[in-house]
C-alpha cells in the first residue's frame, strides 16, 4: 500500500494538470464518472494515503488500498478503475478505491494529522498518544488519525532508529521517547520522499522486510504481551 510520501510524489507528477478540463472519462468504477467530464481541476491534495482531485462544489479520493497504481500520459495492461482525459495527456487509475467527497475538502479533512503536511501538529499527536496509554507504539503509529500517511515501511524504520519494542505501550514510554517518536515519524516521511525520488529507498531499511530485527528482537511477532517499562526499549 502507497505511503503518505508517495502519494505526495503523485500529487507533484500531475501538477501539470491543475486547472486543465476533463474532456473525457473511462474505466470500470461505479461512481458515476460522468459528472466529472467538463469539469476543470481546482488543485491536486493529499492527506496521508488519500489522492484528491479537487473541483469547484466536490473532490475525487482516491485510495490506492494494497494494490493500486496509476499512470501518467500512459497506460498499463490492465482494466482501468479510472481514466481521466485532458486536452493534452491522461492520468489512469488501477485496482483502487474511488469515493466523492462532497463540499469544500477542507471540511473533510483535518491537514493537521497529515504527517507531511505544513500543518501538521506535532502537539496534537501528543495529545493523541497521551489519551490511549495502553495503545501500542505499533497501532498507534499506524493510527491514521494520529499519523496519517505513516504505513507500515515508516512504522519499522521510526521504531527501530529509535529504539523502541513494537509491542510497547504508548504509556510506557518515557517523555523523551514518546518527542522521538513524533519527531522521527515527520524526519523519516521527508527522508521516505527524497529517497524513493531518487529510487534508492529499499536500500536504506534498516529493519523493514527483516523477520529478525538486527537488535535481536522480533520484528514481527503474531503475540503481544504486557509490557513493563523495561520492554520499552531495544
Amino acid at each position: 500500500m502507497p505511503e503518505g510520501p508517495s502519494i505526495v510524489i503523485l500529487k507533484e507528477e500531475v501538477q501539470a494538470f491543475k486547472r486543465k478540463k476533463i474532456i473525457a472519462v473511462s474505466g470500470n468504477t461505479t461512481i458515476d464518472k460522468e459528472r466529472m467530464l467538463n469539469q476543470t481541476v481546482v488543485d491536486f491534495k493529499s492527506w496521508g494515503k488519500h489522492f484528491l482531485i479537487c473541483f469547484k462544489t466536490f473532490s475525487l479520493r482516491i485510495h490506492f488500498m494494497l494494490f493500486g497504481s496509476y499512470r501518467i500520459n500512459e497506460r498499463k495492461d490492465a482494466p482501468v478503475r479510472l481514466g481521466l482525459q485532458f486536452t493534452k495527456g491522461e492520468i489512469n487509475f488501477y485496482t483502487c478505491s474511488v469515493q466523492f467527497v462532497e463540499g469544500d475538502v477542507n471540511d473533510t479533512y483535518d491537514w493537521s494529522v497529515d504527517v507531511m503536511s505544513d500543518e501538521w501538529s506535532p502537539t496534537k499527536a501528543r495529545t493523541k498518544l497521551k489519551a490511549n496509554p495502553d495503545m501500542l507504539v505499533c497501532d498507534a503509529l499506524l493510527d491514521q488519525h494520529i499519523f496519517s500517511g505513516v504505513g507500515n515501511i515508516i512504522k519499522n524504520e521510526v521504531l527501530f532508529r529509535i529504539k523502541v519494542h513494537p509491542e510497547s505501550k504508548v504509556g510506557n514510554l518515557p517523555p523523551k521517547k514518546l518527542s522521538e517518536l513524533i519527531k522521527e515519524a515527520r524526519v523519516y516521511c521527508f527522508q521516505f520522499l527524497e529517497w524513493k525520488k531518487a529510487f534508492v529507498l529499499k536500500t536504506h531499511w534498516l529493519a523493514h522486510t527483516k523477520k529478525i530485527c538486527p537488535r535481536s528482537c522480533s520484528i514481527h511477532k503474531k503475540t503481544f504481551r504486557q509490557n513493563t517499562p523495561q520492554d520499552v526499549l531495544l
